[in-house]
């Protein structure tokens, strides 16, 4: 089943990615014709008996990454090699040619539906006391907490994944302006009680 809101999604991408995005949503349902589409955190997401696969578009590069990674089998040593090179599990895809072949990408595809299919769940890692320890609230948020007794409660009894979250979305942003939105939507959502992908639980 396509989802419209994919499509324009990748109608809206740069010109270098749409070739990339066509080509790989294409492959998804060559593997798994019962995959369903959907939008999560505003990019493309394939669901099949429970999250699958995501692709998406940034200013120069594609990624696709499959949710399972880690217990995927991996013959062609694509996926942990590249994991921390980009958000993706096959690099940064600029072109068609940055992609692997179509079989080892639809082999990729079947081992993941296969691990969906037995119910299989990964554990997420538990950070460790020393990371937890290393968490650094940067300087704008830790003042906009401190005016809002409220959502600094909230957050100081947030878990460590979800302070995490906020952490990286704000100190992610690419420009001041957008910084400053998510700092304030973010102290909005922890007053409220709400962690960082609450729209998506």
């Amino acid at each position: 089943m396509q989802d419209p809101r994919i499509g324009e999604y990748i109608a809206s991408s740069a010109e270098f990615a749409r070739p990339i995005l066509k080509h790989l949503r294409k492959l998804v349902h060559q593997a798994c014709p019962d995959v369903v589409e959907t939008m999560k955190w505003s990019f493309p997401h394939f669901d099949y008996k429970g999250v699958f696969v995501s692709m998406a578009a940034f200013k120069e590069h594609c990624a696709f990454s499959f949710w399972k990674a880690k217990l995927l089998p991996d013959p062609h040593n694509l996926l942990q090699e590249r994991e921390e090179k980009a958000m993706g599990h096959f690099g940064k895809i600029r072109s068609l040619k940055d992609l692997p072949a179509d079989q080892m990408i639809l082999d990729y595809l079947k081992a993941a539906m296969k691990l969906n299919e037995a119910g299989i769940k990964q554990t997420p890692k538990k950070p460790t006391d020393k990371e937890k320890k290393d968490l650094t609230v940067p300087s704008d948020l830790a003042e906009a907490l401190s005016s809002n007794p409220k959502a600094a409660g909230t957050f100081k009894k947030f878990s460590y994944s979800h302070r995490k979250e906020y952490i990286e979305w704000i100190t992610g942003a690419k420009t001041e302006s957008t910084r400053h939105k998510r700092l304030t939507t973010a102290i909005e959502w922890i007053a409220e009680g709400k962690h960082r992908n609450w729209k998506y639980s």
